[in-house]
């Protein structure tokens, strides 16, 4: 994926994380970003077993040192991991970090013997973890509605679904808009800069709330502000957030537009333990592919493909506007479910108090897309925002917010598979998400290409294509 891009998005999260220096991963290859001088162990004897090693390996190799190898969290934790320090998070740059990549190597042969992996990076987990959301948002006339346009069924509190979205909250104007009458939850906080411009990401989780809402409106859905540092966490707080969201009851659905890629086909060590209560509950997990255009799996959303998450977890990929193909910036593979559209959703944003402004910083999906092929090479344009003409070096565009927006991502496909899962609950009268979940696969005759494979897609009659627009090669 374009290395301006991702660094672009590095720059963006260590600024919201100041106390937690991160690196690039693995070996500067831009998959995922992690946290600098720490691994993650199981609590008790695994999270001893990795300190003992790795002091003892530092000690004897030349050019390490044990001295900072200790515990750095509780030995007990909710999530079930420990936080272990391994080096000086202060060493070194961004291309990695020589400590945690020794420490990996020093229990290689320990977690061969065990059979099962004892140590981890501690991942950073985002809504846009490569650098490359399908696009950011542009304002939309309210007099247009929203796309998908909400379902036609109405709202009853005995049998509606609950729906809870881990995200980065709700804007604080949310409440005024009559789709979102039966959404709650935390509101995202800071929402604009100094000069009182729109942050990045804000609004996001109000986003997807609204195609949640317009697909299955006998949902209740409760917004998290999980992700509210520049849309993301470290993946050694992401469980302990996991298991707080639900501790007042599990919902129906959780609908997770979040990950990351890790280089391993075993999940997220600091999901473990949310992962395996997950699978005791009757709750569904509906995540997202991710936004990498890549087969490697992107997790929590690849936990579909783990036999004993089949059926647990729903792993969604985008479609693009005319919901033929799948979308560029999409992530693919077996592991993906079912695909959905994902390309120039119409939902509600920010602005119906007051109009907000909001400064393109990065270039737009559609400035992305080169040819026939869809290849989302995400590598910034001469130009910045989608307002700007081609070649103009000035300062980036200010559009105003009034209420709606079109925004593209695999953020935005989930929610909507999330809400059908949600009505066909409704309109079948099933009370069983997981049911839902396959009974809604297996009924489905729909299907889009994806790199030449015919997949399973999943289209809600409120849904409009919108045109594709060809680039020529170099545009």
């Amino acid at each position: 994926m374009a290395p301006q891009r991702f660094h672009e998005q590095f720059d963006q999260i260590q600024r919201s994380m100041p106390d937690v220096p991160l690196a690039l991963g693995p070996d500067d290859a831009s998959e995922f970003i992690y946290e600098k001088g720490v691994v993650l162990a199981r609590d008790g004897r695994e999270a001893a077993l990795v300190e003992e090693t790795v002091r003892t390996h530092f000690t004897e190799a030349t050019g390490l040192t044990g001295d900072y190898v200790q515990r750095d969290s509780p030995e007990t934790n909710r999530s079930g991991i420990t936080r272990i320090k391994v080096g000086d998070p202060g060493h070194g740059d961004r291309r990695g970090d020589r400590a945690v990549t020794h420490a990996l190597r020093a229990m290689s042969e320990r977690e061969g013997r065990a059979g099962h992996r004892l140590v981890s990076r501690n991942h950073v987990v985002s809504i846009a973890v490569n650098s490359c959301p399908g696009d950011e948002p542009v304002p939309a006339a309210l007099s247009q509605g929203t796309n998908p346009a909400p379902a036609e069924a109405g709202y009853d509190p005995d049998t509606s679904v609950g729906v809870l979205v881990v995200d980065n909250g709700l804007t604080h104007d949310h409440a005024l808009v009559p789709l979102l009458a039966h959404v709650e939850g935390d509101l995202h906080g800071t929402e604009t800069d100094a000069a009182g411009n729109l942050l990045q990401y804000v609004g996001h989780g109000t986003f997807i709330a609204g195609v949640l809402a317009a697909v299955a409106p006998n949902t209740d859905i409760t917004v998290r502000n999980t992700l509210n540092d520049a849309g993301a966490i470290l993946e050694s707080e992401l469980g302990e957030k996991l298991f707080e969201a639900v501790a007042d009851g599990w919902p129906d659905i959780i609908s997770l537009s979040a990950g990351t890629s890790n280089g391993r086909p075993d999940g997220l060590l600091g999901l473990d333990a949310f992962m395996q209560e997950l699978r005791a509950h009757g709750t569904l997990l509906v995540a997202a592919a991710g936004n990498n255009a890549s087969a490697t799996p992107f997790w929590p959303a690849a936990y579909a493909d783990l036999p004993e998450y089949q059926g647990v977890v729903l792993s969604v990929g985008a479609l693009r506007g005319d919901g033929e193909f799948g979308a560029c910036f999409s992530n693919h593979g077996s592991w993906v479910n079912v695909y959905a559209p994902g390309e120039r959703l119409t939902s509600a944003l920010t602005g119906f108090d007051a109009p907000v402004p909001y400064l393109y910083q990065h270039s737009t999906y559609e400035a992305c897309r080169y040819g026939f092929t869809y290849v989302c090479t995400c590598q910034s344009p001469s130009h910045v925002g989608v307002l700007s003409e081609d070649g103009s070096t000035a300062k980036p565009d200010q559009v105003m917010f009034e209420g709606y927006a079109h925004w593209s991502g695999t953020s935005f496909a989930t929610p909507v598979v999330a809400g059908l899962v949600a009505a066909h609950m409704t309109a079948n009268k099933e009370t069983d998400p997981r049911a839902a979940r396959q009974q809604l696969l297996a009924a489905n005759t729909q299907f889009a290409e994806v790199r030449g494979a015919h997949v399973p897609a999943l289209k809600p009659a409120g849904w409009r294509p919108v045109p594709v627009v060809q680039r020529p090669v170099g545009a």
